[in-house]
């Protein structure tokens, strides 16, 4: 039984979302390990949105309760305030709301691309941390797939910009001619690549690359930019127009202090633009107490992001409602696949038998083992066409139940057996 419980920029602040961007797939693996009634979790955490996707075996509240207590312990958080944060999906619900979330339509900007391959990478984690499972599978496979057909069949993703675009609009008015901006860059991942091919956009011709892990000389070679050195660091911070900062860090990489000692030892004055587009935070907030510094965040960028409804188009809309069809009838088939198995595995095993028995005899041709084994077919095809229609129904226990009363077949023992076969598969 799948279940979700989710929290983004609109019902969780961005200091909550930043304490448990610390949260980890060993983390949740460790909880689930914990938990008998917890078979899997996949865990999606970026910097607009918390949301961990369990697989329970019980329909009670009492493993999200649970999750809610080691995620708030690990994180460093009060868990009233993550519980009240966040919203427990289920049923049809847990699709729908991740194929919109992996198409880009619940992001802070509409349409962003980057967020497809943070699901992806959610589900890579949670194999690499033994906790998926084959519904897990499914659904996190059928959103990334859904996520593909809405970019390519709808103009989704030109009509929202990216969270990186964004923010280099909102600072545009500040700037002038970018041609002539001077920028340093903080980080070396997704972010920074996205962010430096904006500015290149732009105009911008002067960049340097700073990375706190010590990445900057490959990422500098790469993309034709210039390394800065820690040594260099200051000087480099002081001649910034804009200081972008977009690195993995868990803790701020640039404060008042700092940047005030930098500007303070080249006699900087004239104003300076920080964004900060990292969660954690890279950059502490009091830098907007150094006179002539502006700081622009996430949660600045959120104030001025476009309405949703404006951008997510009806055809998006509809494709994400086909896809959560789709894969309710693919999880109604999956129900009922391991008793139609075990039922096929049953009549064959019987027929086998005849067939042994009239060998042992002499009594068997080839003409006569093949009328048998086409009898089996034959039997097989009618309850397994039945079985089908129950699971399109929704009913497909009562296939299950029927096969346990008539033929004292334990479809639920099949049942279990294929989904830790279909997990050890996925892994």
């Amino acid at each position: 039984m799948l279940r979700a419980l989710t929290a983004d920029y609109r019902a969780a602040g961005f200091d909550l979302l930043e304490r448990l961007s610390v949260l980890s797939p060993e983390t949740m693996a460790a909880f689930a390990a914990e938990r008998e009634d917890i078979d899997g979790v996949v865990l999606l955490a970026t910097c607009n949105r918390f949301e961990a996707y369990l697989d329970m075996t019980e329909t009670t509240g009492s493993a999200a309760d649970a999750l809610v207590q080691h995620a708030a312990a690990a994180a460093g958080v009060d868990p009233d305030a993550l519980r009240a944060a966040l919203t427990e999906r289920s049923g049809t619900e847990i699709p729908g709301h991740l194929f919109a979330v992996s198409s880009g339509l619940e992001s802070l900007v509409v349409g962003e691309a980057e967020i497809a391959g943070q699901v992806s990478r959610a589900l890579e984690s949670a194999r690499r941390a033994g906790t998926t499972t084959s519904d897990l599978e499914r659904l996190f496979q059928r959103a990334s797939r859904t996520s593909s057909t809405v970019q390519n069949r709808t103009r989704v993703g030109f009509a929202g910009r990216s969270i990186v675009r964004l923010a280099l609009d909102l600072a545009e008015s500040r700037l002038g001619d970018w041609a002539r901006v001077r920028v340093l860059l903080i980080g070396t991942g997704t972010y920074a690549g996205a962010t430096l091919a904006a500015l290149r956009d732009r105009g911008v011709t002067e960049v340097g690359v700073y990375s706190p892990s010590g990445r900057a000389e490959r990422f500098a070679r790469r993309e034709g930019v210039i390394a800065v050195a820690t040594e260099d660091l200051p000087g480099r911070l002081a001649a910034a127009d804009v200081v972008i900062a977009c690195s993995i860090a868990t803790t701020p990489i640039l404060d008042a202090a700092r940047l005030g000692r930098a500007r303070a030892a080249a006699g900087r004055e004239g104003r300076q633009l920080v964004i900060d587009l990292g969660l954690p935070r890279n950059i502490d907030p009091d830098v907007v107490d150094v006179p002539g510094v502006a700081l622009l965040d996430l949660e600045t960028i959120s104030v001025h992001a476009p309405l949703p409804e404006l951008q997510a188009t009806d055809e998006a809309r509809e494709i994400i409602s086909a896809a959560v069809a789709e894969f309710r009838a693919d999880q109604q088939a999956a129900a009922v696949t391991p008793a139609v198995v075990a039922f096929r595995a049953h009549v064959l095993e019987q027929v086998e038998a005849e067939i042994e028995r009239l060998r042992r005899r002499d009594e068997l041709t080839p003409a006569t083992e093949r009328a048998m084994r086409h009898l089996a077919s034959v039997l097989v095809h009618a309850p397994s066409t039945r079985a089908k229609a129950f699971a399109a129904a929704g009913e497909a226990d009562r296939f299950t139940e029927a096969l346990t009363t008539v033929f004292g077949i334990e479809a639920a023992t099949a049942a279990t057996a294929a989904r830790e076969d279909g997990a050890e598969l996925a892994g």
